[in-house]
């Protein structure tokens, strides 16, 4: 059975200039926050119901979507008996994003969060989505952390063309 989620996303038109200034121009950040009203983080990655994107400059934010979710985890921290996979959709629905805030995220999840090349943040208690895109941005703004830089590169794909040649 497939995971139920919707996801909302706004679509930038490049040909409407009042459009085309909320693009950022600088170095940006996908960012993805856990949250159960659209305002406050404030959700651990299995039982959240929805996301919402955001994509974060130095100077600017720009809400990007949301993606909400019909089956999730009971929160309790017990796994599920049955086969069904609440982790996939999630992270799949999260494609392209660098960062992810949470309250909390068990392992497997993680882990696969971390394999999807999105960094999992866990902050210790709900907060407004404003005062975590002001973080993000005050980090850009300045000299980012070293996990930040990371999240903020590229991963280039590595090539295996030297298993090709004859030395």
């Amino acid at each position: 059975m497939d995971a139920n989620y919707r996801k909302l996303e706004l679509v930038v038109n490049a040909d409407n200039p009042a459009a085309a200034e909320r693009v950022p121009r600088e170095p940006s950040l996908r960012i993805a926050v856990a949250t159960s009203d659209g305002k406050s983080l404030d959700a651990h990655f299995g039982s959240a119901r929805k996301f919402s994107l955001y994509e974060v400059s130095a100077r600017s934010t720009q809400f990007l979507g949301a993606a909400e979710f019909d089956e999730v985890s009971s929160g309790s921290g017990a796994h599920a008996t049955d086969d069904y996979d609440r982790i996939g959709p999630k992270v799949a629905a999260l494609a392209g994003c660098s960062l992810l805030f949470v309250l909390a995220i068990g392992g497997p999840a993680a882990a696969r969060v971390v394999g999807a090349k999105i960094h999992p943040v866990k902050v210790a208690a709900p907060e407004p989505i404003d005062a975590v895109l002001q973080r993000v941005q005050g980090m850009l703004a300045g000299k980012p952390p070293p996990w930040l830089r990371k999240a903020m590169t590229p991963q280039a794909e590595r090539s295996m063309e030297f298993l090709d040649r004859d030395d």
